[in-house]
């Protein structure tokens, strides 16, 4: 197994457990969605993904039907994606993904976690490069053999393919997100959920007294409405 799967086995019952989080951040999702290709899922590639993530939380179809339609009025004001970077004590990077309709404020909220908790935010591009952008794939591959799976999709750029109790989990770079889903869906291929991740190229391993500084940090900053998403570069154990 690669760093995809190392990355998404440490990271899965870390973060994002709470119910009413995730549901905030696919309604987030959708707005953007419905905003830049329209409330038709058949139409709108990105709304179909969305979809398919709002079901895998088990986010209720009245909910997912409701927010795409809050999503198609013209007063509905539009998310804007924002990306922070940062340093927490004891040298670790973190990066931020934000999806906020008032830059001012999460900028000013996102600065006084870090500086609330002996970090420093820095600018555009001081650790982005620490982190790969892919692209990733739940699907229900049934009884397909996984090898000839990867050979179907090696000219796609997939990097890794594995299986784990959830399902077959595809990982590529960011830029391959729109040719693989057009494969599977063309291929009747079932998707249960698809995203976006950034992985750490290198982790740094602390104490248990260090870990508590940084997670200080990232809960503060995990809790904040307009964060959708956060990773960093300390190595995480299972547990």
């Amino acid at each position: 197994m690669g760093r995809a799967f190392e990355f998404r086995k440490a990271r899965k019952m870390k973060r994002w457990s709470a119910m009413s989080k995730a549901f905030t951040r696919i309604g987030k999702d959708i707005v953007m969605a419905v905003k830049e290709g329209g409330p038709d899922p058949d139409g709108n590639s990105r709304l179909r993904a969305v979809i398919q993530n709002a079901k895998a939380v088990n986010m209720p179809k009245d909910n997912i039907e409701r927010a795409i339609k809050r999503a198609s009025d013209k007063n509905q004001g539009n998310y804007k994606e924002v990306v922070f970077e940062g340093y927490a004590p004891h040298g670790v990077a973190i990066l931020v993904e934000t999806a906020t309709d008032n830059n001012t404020r999460t900028v000013a909220n996102i600065r006084s976690y870090f500086n609330k908790c002996d970090g420093s935010l820095g600018t555009s591009g001081s650790v982005v490069f620490m982190f790969d952008h892919v692209c990733n794939f739940r699907i229900d591959a049934g009884a397909m053999d996984m090898e000839e799976l990867e050979l179907e999709l090696i000219d796609f750029g997939v990097e890794e393919i594995f299986q784990d109790e959830d399902g077959c989990m595809i990982y590529a770079p960011f830029e391959s997100f729109g040719a693989i889903q057009n494969y599977l869906e063309t291929n009747n291929l079932e998707i249960l959920s698809s995203g976006f991740e950034r992985i750490p190229q290198v982790t740094k391993t602390l104490t248990p007294e260090q870990v508590a500084d940084v997670e200080k940090l990232l809960e503060k900053i995990e809790e904040d409405d307009d964060v959708q998403n956060v990773y960093h570069t300390m190595s995480e154990s299972e547990d």
